[in-house]
Parts: structure tokens; sequence; C-alpha cells
């Protein structure tokens, strides 16, 4: 009798195209982590496919006694509590680098929304505002010229820093260690969190969100920012204080904001940041194109299989896992 299949559990409805590479070697079984259908099954799982929106904690892997490797269709690995699976022994992939162009020009394109102010010259048109030409009608911020401010220069921030310059923008950064490489190519400067807000006309948000970078951006710092600057957050939610920047655009500490994550998440129809003019909100589509989502899943595949057949992982969040020689 031939050896059984390792089943694998996905979190989410994913087309059965892109999870083809597993069909072969594994059972795959479907269901939100909530279902009881899906619960009944942790105990014999050898694998879990989880998205970013799915918690993998300590409580889900002591349901989850077999499982061998976490992989998430994600680069980022908040959801998952990686000291946890380390002290299993769980390798956790993550999915970085084929997101990259499609969350850069996604950023550009928040960042272009705001300053050109598309969303009210839209919706003024959609109402019949739209009246004779005006030489002050909707007016926006220029780009040539103006100081972008990138905090959190790693592989996306380096891809939007590469289609700034082409816009004519200055490029500061905040990152932990000094990154050479953006700085002759497209001169850089590396300044202070603080001293980037006070400096920058827009100030893009991309670095990963853990205990540090919760709240980073808050009160203080949004009051740091030049009244005519602008907000683009394409990390996570929690990296900006809701309340605080709510606050910032009522009262005009800042120009604008443009958002494609958001805290909570989704965030709900009636919340208040829906309201204010100055404000644009995309539902977390940075890695929304038909290639790139593809191109996630079928890595998530990889790293799956091969934490099943006991090869590292091709991208793993958290190698120390397999020791000091990994």
């Amino acid at each position: 009798m031939p050896p059984s299949k390792p089943l694998v559990l996905v979190t989410r409805p994913i087309p059965t195209d892109w999870l083809s590479s597993l069909e072969k070697s594994c059972e795959i079984f479907v269901g939100l982590l909530s279902e009881p259908e899906t619960q009944a099954r942790l105990a014999e799982a050898e694998g879990l496919y989880s998205l970013l929106i799915d918690r993998v904690d300590e409580a889900l892997l002591q349901k989850m006694p077999r499982v061998r490797v976490v992989s998430n269709m994600a680069v980022g690995v908040d959801n998952i509590d990686l000291a946890a699976c380390t002290r299993h022994g769980i390798p956790v992939g993550n999915t970085p680098g084929v997101l990259t162009d499609a969350t850069a020009d996604l950023t550009m394109a928040l960042l272009l929304t705001a300053a050109r102010r598309l969303p009210e010259a839209n919706a003024d048109a959609r109402a019949g505002r739209w009246g004779k030409w005006s030489p002050t009608a909707w007016l926006g911020a220029d780009l040539r010229g103006a100081t972008l401010g990138i905090v959190g220069l790693g592989k996306i921030g380096q891809a939007v820093a590469a289609r700034a310059v082409g816009f004519g923008l200055r490029l500061v950064y905040a990152a932990h260690s000094v990154k050479p490489e953006a700085e002759a190519q497209w001169g850089a400067v590396r300044l202070s969190l603080q001293e980037l807000l006070r400096q920058s006309d827009f100030v893009i948000i991309l670095v990963p969100l853990n205990a540090e970078t919760r709240s980073l951006i808050g009160e203080n710092e949004l009051r740091a920012m030049k009244p005519s600057a602008i907000l683009v957050n394409a990390a996570r939610g929690p990296i900006v204080d809701t309340a605080a920047l709510q606050r910032a655009l009522s009262e005009n500490w800042i120009a604008g904001a443009a958002l494609d994550v958001t805290d909570p998440e989704p965030l709900p129809p009636d919340h208040p940041l829906y309201t204010l003019p100055n404000c644009f909100i995309a539902p977390h589509i940075g890695s929304a194109t038909r290639g790139t989502r593809r191109g996630m899943a079928e890595l998530a595949c990889e790293n799956l299989l091969a934490g099943l057949e006991g090869r590292q992982l091709i991208h793993c969040a958290n190698p120390e896992v397999y020791g000091s020689d990994a």
C-alpha cells in the first residue's frame, strides 16, 4: 500500500491552478481556521499554507502536533508568532521579492493620487461641480524638486526610490543602517526619523510591523511634519496611530494621506477617515496584480514543499530554526 500523502491545510480559497505544484505530493484541504471542518483536521496536518490575515500562534500550534512547515503567502509575517514556531522547530516561509515591483507601483500611485487630489477632483466631476476651467481649481502638489522621505529602505523602498527619481524627487530615508548603494545611485540621504519628517514633502511608510514599529507614527510624529506634507502608508496599518492620523487630517496638521493599509483592517465603512476629503484609502491592494499574486502563491507552495521534504526553505522568516550553520 503506497504511503499516504501529507495533509496541507490552505486557510483561504485560492485558485486551484495556483496550487498545482502541491497536487501530486500532498492532500490539500481548504478551509478557514475557525471552521469546525478545519479544526477537525488540524491534528493530522503536516503543512500549513497561511495568509496574512491568519493568526498562527502557540494556541494553534498546540492543536497541530504533526505540522512541519508554515508557509505564509505574504512578505510580512506579523501574523505569525515566529518565536513559537521556532520553539517547535517549524520553519516559516514568506514571499519576498516577487511582489516588490507591484507594491512599489501601487505606492507611487498612492503618492500621485494624494498629491494631485484625484479623488476630490473625480468626486466633483461626478457631482456636477465641474464648471468652466479655472486656473485655481483642484491645485495639487508638485513632485519635481520636492523631498520624498522613505521610512524603511528595503527592497520595496528601494524600488520606490528608483521610480521616484524619475519624477525629480529628492530622496531622504530613515533606516537602521546606511544604504550605500541607494546613496550612490540616487543621492539618497540618511536622516533620523524626526528630521526626515521635518524635511519631507511626502513621507512613505515601508517598514515591517513589529514591536519597534507599532505606532511608530503617532501624534508627535504627525505634528513634526509640514502642514503641506502628505503621508503614504503602504506597509501595515498599526504602524500609524489611526486616531492621531484622523486628528492630523481633520485639523490640518498635514495636507493629506493615502493608505493601502489601515488599523483596523478592514476599516469599517462608517469610519470617520472615509469622510475626510484629504484621505484616500485602498483596500490593501499593494500586491494585487494577476502575475504577482500568482507568483506569491507559487513561491509559497515551493516553500511548503521544501519544508515537507526536509529541505531548507527558499525564503525562511526564522532561519534560526535550522541552527547556527544555516
